[in-house]
This record gives structure tokens, C-alpha cells and sequence, in this order.
């Protein structure tokens, strides 16, 4: 069920702060500015995609439901095999540095994967602790000073 009163956070400026950073660190991908800048504005949301959900789970009191909790660990692993992924492909990834020799759109697009696994990380020792008590069905409750 929706629970507007908790559904608070602005996701309006995790947008527009998305496609700013992607304008300014997209890489040349297809050597198509527009096209490159999606890419990577897609990359930065799937990355703070994550942050209404953390902010609805401490809204609530922590409890979060096994459907939940799996699709929240899913997200956290596909982004880290997506960032394996991306780790071996930088060879292949250009862009038009600011600083000479240093490519500036690998390092946005490797913070991004690591960013997301950081904010993930507590939400991953809970998870990883309910699955090892309870097995696949289980009632997640996180302290809600150690969330967003």
C-alpha cells in the first residue's frame, strides 16, 4: 500500500543534479554529446533510484518485508557486477579529459557503481544478518539512526 505521509523525499533535485553531473562527465561513447549524456543520466539515477526507498524503509520504522529486502539486494548486486563489468572495460571508454591524461568519465561512471553499493551497505549487513536467522521469509527490522 501507498503511504503518502512517509513518501517525502524530493526526487526533483536528485534529478536535475543527475543530468547536470552527466552533461558534465558523460563519456564519448558514440561520439553523440545527447546520447552519451542519457547514458550516463541514466546511470546516476539508477544509482540514487535507491534513496526513496531507504528514505521510505526509515520513514516507517525500519521494517522492511522479504519482497522488499531481495529486490533492494538485487539492486545491490547487479550493481556490482555491473562495476566488475565496467572495471574491465575502461580500457575501452573515452572521453574529452580536463586534465591531460587522466579520463575523468571512467572514474564518474566506477564512483557511481561504488557509490551505490555505499549507500547499500547497511541496508546489506541487515539483510545478509535476517537471511542467516530466518532464512528467505523473514521481517527485516533496521535501526532506523543507522539509515539516509
Amino acid at each position: 500500500t501507498y503511504q503518502k505521509d512517509a513518501d517525502s523525499l524530493p526526487v526533483l533535485p536528485l534529478v536535475a543534479g543527475c543530468s547536470l553531473l552527466a552533461a558534465l562527465l558523460h563519456a564519448d561513447m558514440n561520439s553523440r554529446d545527447l546520447f552519451d549524456t542519457l547514458w550516463m543520466t541514466g546511470l546516476f539515477l539508477s544509482v540514487v533510484s535507491v534513496l526513496p526507498q531507504l528514505w521510505l524503509i526509515n520513514q516507517t520504522g525500519g521494517v522492511v518485508q522479504a519482497c522488499t529486502g531481495h529486490y533492494i539486494a538485487m539492486l545491490a548486486a547487479s550493481r556490482a557486477l555491473s562495476g566488475i563489468f565496467m572495471w574491465y572495460a575502461r580500457h575501452d571508454i573515452t572521453c574529452k579529459p580536463w586534465v591531460e591524461g587522466v579520463n575523468h568519465a571512467v572514474w564518474a561512471i566506477f564512483s557511481a557503481h561504488v557509490m551505490h553499493l555505499v549507500l547499500l551497505g547497511d541496508f546489506g549487513f541487515y539483510y545478509i544478518k535476517a537471511l542467516m536467522q530466518h532464512g528467505l521469509s523473514f521481517k527485516m527490522e533496521i535501526p532506523c539512526a543507522d539509515m539516509v
